[in-house]
């Protein structure tokens, strides 16, 4: 598919790689050569310097012979001008717009006929709904939802006093007491997917598969008191902390955010009645002590810089935080976050790259598309989900007798209500929802592409 992206920022760089790693034809624009270098050298795509609101430039581009335009620079305003600019030179184009600023979404959504608008990514509204879920949902370094909420993929780290630390997996059920399945596990950077052999250690990310009930049962029975957070600390004032707030608020959290910009606490404080502000260096130790740290159930750190963010958050640890969430603009090394104690993480660019990928493969593939595309692992796996239709293969007979692809794991089939985690003896019928996880290199477009037949 031919694609141009406008904006080679966190997002527009994220989605080049995706795009190019999946064989799509990409040309990028940039007002910034050194940007557009920088493309070059890392991926095999063309780039035009310029303005990508310009006719003249989205001429250079090819967009008349495109399919999907991306507009994806740092302002909302050049975002819409710049997808109506090209749905009007293109009509068959689809469009993406990157809108962030609280005052255009309803604007975008109710206009986006005469946007030329086909999708709007918000990623400051993305990653404060993950972490809203991760608030509302203690005991996981990430949860993914799957079947309209009734299957869940979630990450645990193993630490050395975990009931589970040193059991082979075929033994695992006599400790959780809970249908719950391994779909994959990271250890010391590698990717696994285990077979019943395998052997949980200290400091492995184990992720389950499971209903929701399964995965709170499975908490108690390791040991894990999950309680759902009631004060919520957040360590700067930015867009992610805004909309986290008023998420936040409909489930009865007191939330208190610290921001180092006076101006910006007052406008933060009109805005959000509810929430307390609170002027002050979030880097400051007897600034973190003053504001009761200590005393939160969670801290969530959306300062703008991944080392502020990270120091904060490891603070926190020290202080015995239930819940630590880090946003992190740059999480590509894997290894060394690993090995530090910060909670979960939020990556916006990659959350909306991730969302961006899905709807560019329902668009090659519309029949029998994956309904959601989920990265976890460190994005080394993904999960997706699929509904079963007339033409999946396989159908009505027993998994036993169905030969998948390798690196490839049928997590579990939803059917009439009730979630199935597979055994040999499963099946999957028309209108069944099966998720799938997978390792394999070639993307996964549709569930025909999972067997080996």
């Amino acid at each position: 598919m031919k694609i141009l992206i406008a904006g080679g920022g966190k997002i527009g760089s994220c989605l080049t790689e995706q795009l190019t790693n999946e064989g799509h034809e990409l040309t990028v624009i940039d007002c910034s050569t050194a940007v557009l270098e920088d493309m070059m050298e890392k991926y095999d795509v063309i780039t035009v310097a310029g303005n990508a609101a310009s006719m003249s430039v989205l001429e250079t581009a090819g967009v008349k012979d495109a399919e999907l335009f991306i507009a994806a620079t740092d302002m909302d305003e050049v975002n819409m001008l710049a997808c109506m600019t090209a749905h009007g030179m293109n009509p068959k184009l689809t469009t993406i717009g990157r809108i962030r600023n609280p005052e255009y979404r309803i604007q975008a959504y109710e206009m986006r006929d005469v946007f030329g608008l086909t999708m709007a990514v918000n990623p400051e509204k993305q990653a404060a709904h993950e972490i809203a879920r991760l608030l509302n949902f203690p005991g996981f370094l990430s949860v993914d939802s799957f079947a309209k909420g009734n299957v869940e993929i979630v990450e645990l780290k193993i630490d050395a006093k975990n009931p589970l630390n040193g059991t082979k997996l075929s033994k695992m059920s006599d400790i959780v007491h809970a249908q719950v399945l391994v779909c994959a596990v990271q250890r010391n950077g590698q990717t696994i997917m285990p077979d019943g052999n395998f052997v949980i250690r200290e400091n492995d990310q184990l992720f389950f598969t499971a209903t929701p009930t399964n995965l709170t049962q499975m908490l108690k029975n390791i040991g894990i008191i999950a309680k759902k957070a009631k004060r919520v600390l957040i360590a700067g004032g930015g867009r992610i902390s805004y909309y986290l707030v008023k998420e936040l608020e409909k489930s009865g959290m007191d939330c208190t955010i610290m921001e180092s910009d006076e101006e910006r606490c007052h406008e933060l404080a009109d805005i959000l009645p509810e929430c307390t502000v609170i002027h002050g260096d979030a880097s400051s130790q007897e600034f973190l002590d003053m504001e009761g740290v200590g005393d939160s159930d969670a801290v969530v750190t959306l300062t703008g810089l991944d080392e502020l963010n990270i120091v904060i958050s490891l603070y926190a640890n020290t202080r015995n935080v239930s819940q630590v969430v880090t946003k992190l603009s740059h999480a590509e090394n894997n290894k060394i976050l690993d090995s530090l104690q910060i909670g979960a993480v939020i990556s916006p660019k990659e959350l909306a790259g991730y969302s961006i990928l899905r709807y560019v493969r329902a668009m090659q593939n519309q029949e029998g598309s994956a309904v959601s595309v989920h990265r976890i692992a460190g994005g080394k796996i993904e999960a997706l989900e699929f509904k079963v239709d007339k033409d999946t293969k396989h159908r009505g007979e027993p998994l036993r007798n169905v030969k998948t692809k390798s690196n490839v794991l049928i997590a579990s089939i939803f059917s009439h209500g009730k979630v199935d985690i597979p055994s040999g003896n499963s099946r999957f019928n028309e209108g069944d929802t099966v998720i799938v996880v997978t390792t394999a290199d070639a993307p996964i477009y549709n569930l025909n592409d999972i067997f080996e037949d």
